[in-house]
């Protein structure tokens, strides 16, 4: 599948047509930040109630994203990718009707369900068709897909098509159908190329290239094969240093896009300049996508890279705290911030492919173990920002936690730097 130059052509263009997985659910995804002050108003939600939904996603890949990602490396990426795509659609669908705190949140824990298998069923997918020194690329292709639709539903979702259609409900109803279409799509793409077919076959040739080391034998049972991968997994240390980096970084990237239209609002800013402006920060988010794996992969420092994003990210939110309204010190500060936590995104999945013990093989069991515990950070930062906000009265303790993730990301960084050649 790593072959000669159509067949190169093919990948990427394999790549372009599963990254729409990850658009429609960033779509659906952060619908809700982009109409939070409504259907905190409509719904009659707290801070905190807002905080926990707004977080809802993230919170189920705590439990699930480690068993998604050893469902991913065994079922493939081809159905993975289809069942969770139709799983968020039919949640999305559902948070349309929502009448109240627990409805809304239970379906939006639903949309995290088929999440993960997007996020994992890509990395996987990557690794599968590219070596693991050229995985930059192909990974900020489907980041950058996800961006897009990120921006689109801060920048043309709210102020745009939520009033053509009618509101925020309508808007849910008709994204969900759109991604439960798209999937069925999906699933007949895989289904006529044979990817899962093709992906088992890879890896049972790179089963075979390791000696029974790190993945076991024809002999060993299901059983025995899950516990030795995950003993791999979970003792990994440059893998370990990586999930200190998922976390901070989830934590800081949930928070931010979960909460700036609203905290922007409270600035006085009106709702659809605040979404574009939340749109703004996503399209830096896909600038630093695609130019820091670019430098990473040319220049082999992927760990010094993540350093340069992690200061970049803290000087940015720390430009949004002493701004105030609309003005170039505010914007600045947006898209310093978003190109250094966007740069920060394909590295985490970028890293994992080149790891000894890793490879295209696990990389769905080593990107699920990132997120399992990375998104304790991904729920931690959209709630303390409204659990903050609802003890002091400001957004201001929030962002300041916030800013100090990037501070950890250099630290944690410098020490990949040292350890992974």
């Amino acid at each position: 599948m790593r072959g000669g130059v159509a067949e190169r052509r093919g990948a990427y263009g394999l790549v372009v047509v599963a990254t729409l997985s990850y658009t429609c659910l960033m779509f659906v995804w952060f619908s809700l930040p982009a109409y939070l002050s409504t259907i905190i108003a409509e719904l009659d939600l707290s801070s905190t109630e807002a905080g926990v939904v707004a977080g809802a996603v993230p919170l189920t890949y705590i439990p699930l994203a480690l068993f998604s990602g050893l469902a991913v490396d065994r079922i493939g990426p081809g159905r993975s990718l289809a069942v969770g795509v139709v799983c968020y659609g039919l949640a999305q669908v559902g948070r349309s009707v929502a009448t109240g705190f627990p409805s809304l949140l239970a379906f939006t824990l639903l949309i995290g369900v088929g999440a993960t298998a997007v996020t994992f069923g890509l990395p996987k997918l990557v690794s599968v068709l590219f070596p693991a020194d050229r995985t930059g690329l192909p990974s900020s292709i489907y980041l950058v897909g996800a961006s897009a639709g990120t921006a689109t539903v801060f920048a043309v979702g709210r102020p745009t098509l939520g009033p053509w259609l009618g509101g925020w409900r309508p808007l849910f109803l008709w994204s969900g159908v759109v991604a439960i279409g798209y999937g069925l799509v999906w699933y007949l793409v895989a289904r006529r190329l044979r990817i899962d077919e093709r992906t088992a076959e890879n890896d049972a040739d790179e089963r075979g290239g390791t000696g029974g080391r790190a993945g076991g034998n024809g002999t060993d049972s299901a059983l025995e094969s899950i516990r030795r991968d995950l003993r791999l997994i979970l003792t990994h240390r440059e893998l370990q240093l990586l999930v200190v980096v998922g976390t901070v970084y989830l934590l800081a990237s949930h928070g931010i896009q979960g909460w700036l239209p609203t905290v922007l609002e409270s600035r006085g800013v009106a709702a659809d300049r605040a979404g574009r402006t939340t749109g703004l920060f996503v399209a830096a988010y896909a600038v630093g996508i695609f130019a820091v794996p670019a430098f990473a992969d040319r220049y082999g420092a992927r760990p010094t890279a993540l350093m340069i994003c992690g200061g970049v990210f803290f000087a940015g939110v720390a430009g949004m705290m002493v701004a105030g309204t609309l003005g170039v010190v505010l914007l600045g500060s947006v898209v310093v911030a978003g190109i250094g936590v966007g740069g920060l995104s394909p590295l985490i999945r970028a890293i994992p492919p080149a790891l000894e013990g890793i490879g295209a093989r696990l990389t769905g069991t080593a990107v699920g173990f990132i997120f399992a515990v990375g998104e304790i950070g991904g729920f931690l930062g959209p709630l303390l920002v409204g659990s903050l906000h609802d003890a002091t009265g400001s957004y201001a303790p929030g962002l300041g936690l916030i800013a100090t993730a990037g501070l950890v990301v250099v630290v944690v960084g410098g020490t990949l730097r040292r350890t992974v050649t």
